[in-house]
């Protein structure tokens, strides 16, 4: 590597890293970026805005809350009619409609084969909201903020589990709408550099790739969290997900190496295995999960589609967090057709074997799931629905 001074306009600044000129971007903050992978460090030399940084791994006990509630933003469906089963000790809400007399419908729920999450938590006086995945599309994202009365300036940490539409689709739309609106610097955790890969469906269909540059100009600090770490104070993500059980979820995806047009995941940063300069089969090392500790409760667990593995994500979770209770499973678990019945019902008994008090399915958990779950474990199981909010409390 190379760094060294440019000419550079009047009243400008610049350096040159690897044989490129970064214009009005110190020297300091270019050695700082250099740890950062060389591809991080030139696209934030070319927004000038936003900052990369490796997420601090957790030390010292995890943080515990008084109060979580978990809001469905974005999800398959919309259902006025779904009932909110009575579980002890956690409340659950649907979204009722906002009709009014002689006023036609205008502003309304949206729901479309996506997820995300808004996660309010509260310890002692401290109040943090966490936005986790962002959809399929904006339209829906942004509407459903609206209906539901979620201001994004109210965000302290924002987190995308995995690099799919269905899950960031809505991104790029909600950075433009909020512009200026966001908390200068808001942290956006990804599970590492393999997130922002190029992919495409298992039959050849494009399925995107993140616009990297877009979070950066935007101001916020992308948090590369390959580890365990701590967002907004209170919520625990997971960092990469280790394969530790027997599980074999699906490989829906495939994924490309390369940067093209500044958009895509540096090869130097992930295994030769992938570095073919074609797609190859998705392994999404990159995904992660998010929990929260609710005290005296256990692990609420967020596994926004668990293409790692639902129990792979669970164990994830008690490991970084040092607790083995488990509260509530929360999210999509992937366990949809080609899998069998069978598998199936051997991942729903795993779960069982947890004695989790709840688990709210949402997104891509499968119709297959709801119909063994319920017979497994009657009385504990929600299917979640856009504007379900289900809150646990210490």
């Amino acid at each position: 590597m190379r760094l060294s001074d440019c000419a550079c306009p009047p009243g400008t600044h610049g350096l040159r890293y690897n044989g490129l000129t970064y214009k009005g971007f110190g020297r300091r903050e270019v050695l700082k970026a250099a740890g950062v992978g060389f591809v991080a460090s030139l696209i934030e030399a070319l927004t000038g805005a936003g900052h990369v940084a490796h997420a601090e791994t957790i030390a010292g006990p995890a943080p515990e809350v008084e109060k979580l509630t978990v809001r469905f933003v974005t999800d398959n469906y919309v259902d006025r009619y779904a009932l909110a089963p009575e579980i002890a000790g956690i409340k659950l809400e649907r979204k009722r409609a906002d009709e009014r007399v002689g006023i036609a419908p205008h502003d309304t729920l949206v729901g479309e084969w996506g997820l995300s999450m808004f996660a309010e938590s509260t310890a002692g006086t401290a109040k943090r909201n966490v936005l986790i995945d962002y959809g399929y599309t904006p339209e829906a994202l942004l509407m459903n903020l609206k209906v539901l009365g979620i201001d994004p300036a109210t965000i302290d940490a924002m987190i995308l589990s995995h690099g799919h539409y269905d899950h960031f689709g809505g991104l790029s739309g909600f950075l433009t709408a909020t512009q200026g609106k966001l908390k200068p610097g808001l942290p956006f955790f990804v599970g590492g550099e393999d997130c922002f890969c190029q992919r495409q469906y298992s039959n050849g269909g494009d399925y995107g790739v993140i616009d990297r540059p877009q979070i950066l100009a935007s101001g916020l600090t992308l948090m590369l969290a390959e580890k365990p770490a701590i967002a907004a104070g209170h919520a625990i993500v997971s960092g990469q997900i280790p394969k530790v059980t027997s599980e074999q979820p699906l490989r829906s995806t495939k994924e490309k190496t390369g940067i093209v047009a500044g958009f895509g995941c540096d090869p130097a940063k992930e295994p030769d295995a992938k570095n073919t300069g074609d797609f190859v089969p998705d392994d999404f090392q990159h995904e992660i999960a998010t929990s929260y500790v609710v005290k005296g409760k256990g692990l609420v667990v967020l596994s926004s589609c668990s293409h790692r593995g639902i129990m792979n994500a669970i164990k994830q979770a008690q490991a970084s967090s040092g607790v083995e209770k488990i509260h509530a499973i929360v999210g999509g678990f992937h366990l949809v057709p080609p899998l069998t019945e069978d598998y199936v019902r051997q991942a729903v008994m795993e779960m069982k074997a947890l004695s989790p008090d709840c688990i709210i399915g949402a997104h891509c958990a499968g119709q297959t799931f709801f119909d063994i779950a319920r017979a497994e474990m009657p009385g504990r199981i929600v299917e979640a629905a856009v504007g379900t909010a289900v809150t646990f409390s210490a």
